[in-house]
């Protein structure tokens, strides 16, 4: 049994959300939904949902300030939102979900498969809200802590610990400093589109690197000599292109 729990101040919104999660989520056997900050406190406490879709851009107080009300946090959590470009990357680097509006059913239905697997992973919910609440308060982006999960649970990493992503079919490697490769089960053109902004660079199509950890190029090769000694393809089609990126960071790069 799956309780889903919608919470929006515009009602129409609400039947529409009601609407498709009868037609496209079987799965959900119970669903209850409140327009207002006051009432979804409470049928968060009484009816303990399993996932809630939750509007961001509320009056009074916003989806996030919402979550900070809440105790411990047992459930899953969509966001659901116009576009907002700076909330959606806090949320991404939360490993959260969120539903842009107006809500796709297709997208409806990968989010809930998502929302299966991570049920699977017995995700610290609570963990993934404070790190998301807590990124949003950090003006620097470089102290946004990444969540990654794992089959250990959540791990919480600065974008300035990761050297390099290795994508391996639909799971990413991440090799950090001072800690363990962490392989995860998301791809890495995510991660390309989280971390890009992190001074993170797609140089082949399974390899994304931070800049910061590039100490020289060994043209002959086509390889980047990262600072642990690692040696990385460069895509011949991106070559161009990285090494002019990274001259920012490397003197002397010639490509």
């Amino acid at each position: 049994m799956t309780k889903a729990l919608i919470i929006d101040d515009e009602q129409v919104a609400v039947s529409v959300m009601l609407l498709m999660i009868e037609r496209y989520l079987p799965e959900i056997t119970a669903v209850k939904f409140a327009t207002n900050s006051m009432d979804a406190l409470q049928l968060i406490n009484e009816f303990k949902p399993d996932i809630v879709f939750l509007d961001i851009e509320m009056p009074y107080q916003n989806g996030f300030e919402l979550l900070k009300s809440v105790s411990k946090i047992t459930f899953d959590t969509v966001f659901t939102t116009a576009y907002d470009k700076y909330a959606i990357q806090a949320i991404k680097f939360s490993a959260l979900d969120y539903l842009l509006k107006p809500i796709d059913a297709d997208e409806l239905r990968e989010t809930f498969n998502r929302f299966l697997q991570k049920t699977e992973l017995n995700l610290n919910k609570d963990m993934a809200i404070k790190n998301l609440l807590d990124n949003l308060q950090q003006v620097n982006k470089a102290c946004h802590k990444l969540a990654l999960p794992t089959s250990s649970g959540l791990q919480f990493f600065l974008p300035g610990d990761i050297i390099r992503c290795e994508g391996m079919s639909n799971y990413t490697k991440f090799y950090l400093s001072n800690y363990h490769p962490i392989l995860t089960s998301r791809t890495i053109k995510e991660y390309e589109d989280i971390l890009i902004p992190h001074k993170f660079i797609r140089v082949h199509k399974s390899h994304l690197i931070n800049a910061e950890f590039v100490s020289g190029y060994a043209q002959q090769m086509n390889n980047l000599i990262l600072k642990d000694g690692t040696f990385v393809d460069v895509s011949r089609r991106r070559k161009k292109e990285v090494l002019e990126e990274l001259s920012g960071y490397i003197s002397g790069l010639k490509s």
